[in-house]
């Protein structure tokens, strides 16, 4: 298989999965990744400089229309959608809320399963709302890996456990094991 991109979803307790995950990755490791993490919708700053501490690659907040570049995070902005089109770059979008959540999991993962199909890593972390379950489904059914965090280790586990009934699921793994096996992706 010849994944080249990631897409990370979480909220709840998910920050430090993705701060080991960013920390762990060499400075080579040349496959974008885009998170998607529940956040406080007017807390505009202090996130993207909390991961990028200890991240080997750059975390970046896209703008409408970015294109996509490796070695870089994409972190959805606060209250804001992200999409990924055709063509390699990235939407933004204020569209009403889904599963109470703006950014939406499902959305981003289910746009980037449309954009790269079987390229596509999909990884969903641990979270307190469904979010994610359907998207996971998305990256599923066209063609993508699907890994979500072992439910017994997530802090709230409602979001891996609605995604492993809504699908099935490639991997479920410790966050140690995501961080191998992201690691290791390359080898």
């Amino acid at each position: 298989m010849s994944y080249k991109y990631i897409v990370i979803g979480g909220s709840a307790g998910s920050f430090q999965t993705v701060t080991s995950i960013l920390a762990a990755l060499p400075k080579t490791f040349n496959m974008p990744i885009f998170l998607c993490l529940h956040r406080l919708k007017h807390v505009r700053s202090g996130f993207v400089e909390a991961l990028s501490i200890k991240s080997n690659i750059n975390v970046v907040e896209p703008s409408d229309k970015e294109v996509v570049r490796q070695r870089n995070a994409y972190l959805a902005p606060a209250n804001y959608h992200m999409y990924f089109e055709l063509g390699n770059y990235i939407s933004l979008s204020t569209e009403p809320a889904v599963n109470h959540s703006r950014p939406s999991i499902d959305i981003s993962f289910a746009s980037a399963a449309y954009a790269y199909k079987s390229k596509l890593i999909g990884i969903l972390l641990s979270g307190a709302n469904g979010d994610g379950a359907y998207g996971m489904k998305q990256v599923k059914e066209n063609g993508g890996l699907t890994i979500v965090q072992d439910p017994e280790e997530c802090q709230v586990k409602t979001m891996t456990s609605a995604a492993i009934k809504a699908t099935q699921i490639d991997h479920i793994l410790t966050s140690d094991q995501i961080v191998d096996f992201l690691v290791n992706l390359k080898k």
